[in-house]
């Protein structure tokens, strides 16, 4: 589809939920023609229970941080400005002068914008990847607003009227948050650093952002007014060939065979993402409430996901109380589980990643979201699209029980998933607005690559 020449440079930030959808994205590209490099840090490289290989040259750099030491976002986020930054750079410089496909383009995931920064001051044009939902992003963009107002993130059905476009339906709870609630109308530091880089990946030649435009039509028209050039690609796993795995923890795909013994929709999978950390007491309640459901259910629970507990204790646990129904692993193959004609429903942390996987697979969701932009997709699954339900801000046995239910039961419900899916298909087909935008994408970083070489010998002169 175009010049040979172009040789990208993807540079995802260097978590899970990240690392999945712009890893999809550049084997897209790859399959477009072009060259692509996939840059993680060292650490993450080490880490990959298997390193697709998938036509990319997989390159990598440190992070500054210790390599056993649990790392906060801002911890990772200052690091990476750091160390991580110094070493891009010198990689950039020795990609840029290769002998061989120099590097032509940069796309880099929007929390990173010093990755734009040194790409353009090197003459390298830097592309923004927004890993998360429109709805979130665009609840970001309008942190100073709703500062202004007084309207944080705070556990309250108050209105919002700072997010334009949102005015009807979103509350206070409903917007991005860190791991805990700030001081009634304060900001949050995580988030007030999420909305900084997010206001700052705007100013990149383009966003491209995994999502469609019939999922979030009315946010991508808002989106549209603040960045230059803006691409709705997603959902990028769906049009994926990836057969690999990405991930960082090794699948436990036994879990299949033991789904393929029950029957079609009557599985509940609980899974609450890569990051979520529980309290003991959180964790009793999810499970004595999955218990009294009657359904059987397959829980991913991570290694120290829940404080101060065992997984061996977890499992035994699991087994006690689910009288048999409970099946527990450490990490699940996540598109497998959810296409599997057995689940029923997907008790999820509804981040965007999950939340598209689940909305592809026409999967209802009950969705506890943990921080960040799960807030606001919760929100949406449950007000907007109504494919799901919204169990925000309370980790009760008898509301676990009861929400659980009513998605394994509710015809509506499961109706609006069917039908988000089917749209979802039409989006990624060959005449679909998503593989449209994709397409014109790849002609956006081809134009960018000859802008490019035309300015190089100007360069040169000077």
């Amino acid at each position: 589809m175009m010049d040979t020449a172009a040789h990208v440079l993807v540079f995802p930030w260097p978590r899970q939920g990240h690392i999945n959808p712009i890893l999809h994205f550049a084997t897209a590209l790859v399959d477009a023609g072009l060259q692509v490099s996939f840059l993680h840090t060292e650490r993450n490289l080490r880490r990959l229970a298997q390193a697709p290989l998938l036509g990319l040259r997989l390159l990598s750099i440190p992070d500054g941080l210790p390599e056993d030491q649990p790392c906060s976002f801002l911890d990772l986020m200052e690091s990476m400005c750091t160390t991580g930054s110094a070493a891009y750079r010198a990689l950039l410089l020795s990609l840029l002068s290769a002998v061989d496909a120099p590097v032509t383009c940069v796309v880099a995931d929007g929390t990173m914008p010093f990755a734009f920064d040194i790409a353009e001051e090197l003459g390298i044009p830097a592309l923004a990847f927004a890993p998360h939902s429109v709805c979130s992003y665009l609840a970001l963009l309008s942190m100073p607003k709703l500062l202004e107002l007084g309207e944080a993130a705070f556990p309250a059905d108050d209105p919002v009227r700072g997010v334009p476009g949102m005015e009807g339906f979103l509350r206070r709870r409903d917007l991005p948050r860190g791991l805990s609630f700030a001081e009634k109308g304060d900001g949050d530091p995580l988030v007030l650093k999420l909305a900084e880089v997010t206001a700052r990946s705007c100013k990149a030649r383009a966003l491209i952002i995994n999502t469609a435009a019939s999922m979030e039509g009315p946010a991508l028209a808002h989106i549209a007014s603040c960045a230059c050039e803006v691409f709705a690609v997603g959902p990028l796993h769906a049009r994926s060939t990836i057969a690999e795995s990405a991930s960082l923890w090794r699948e436990d795909d036994g879990c299949m065979a033991w789904l393929d013994g029950h029957e079609d929709r009557s599985v509940v999978y609980v899974s609450l993402g890569s990051l979520a950390v529980i309290t003991h007491e959180q964790f009793t309640e999810f499970l004595s409430g999955l218990a009294a459901t009657g359904y059987a259910f397959l829980w991913v629970l991570r290694p120290g996901m829940v404080q101060m507990t065992s997984s061996k204790l977890l499992g035994e646990t699991v087994e006690a109380v689910g009288g048999g129904r409970g099946r527990v692993v450490e990490w699940a193959p996540q598109r497998d589980v959810l296409r599997h004609r057995a689940v029923g429903c997907f008790l999820t942390h509804a981040g965007w990643n999950s939340t598209l996987e689940c909305a592809v697979e026409g999967v209802p969701m009950v969705c506890w979201p943990f921080f960040a932009d799960q807030q606001t997709n919760s929100r949406f699954v449950d007000a907007v699209w109504k494919t799901g339900l919204d169990m925000k801000d309370v980790c009760d046995r008898g509301v676990v029980e009861k929400t659980v239910r009513e998605v394994m039961i509710s015809d509506e419900i499961k109706e609006a998933a069917q039908a988000m899916a089917q749209q979802l298909r039409l989006n990624i087909a060959e005449a679909g607005s998503s593989s449209f935008q994709f397409e014109r994408l790849v002609r956006f970083i081809g134009e960018l690559n000859i802008s490019s070489s035309l300015m190089k010998p100007r360069m040169n002169e000077d």
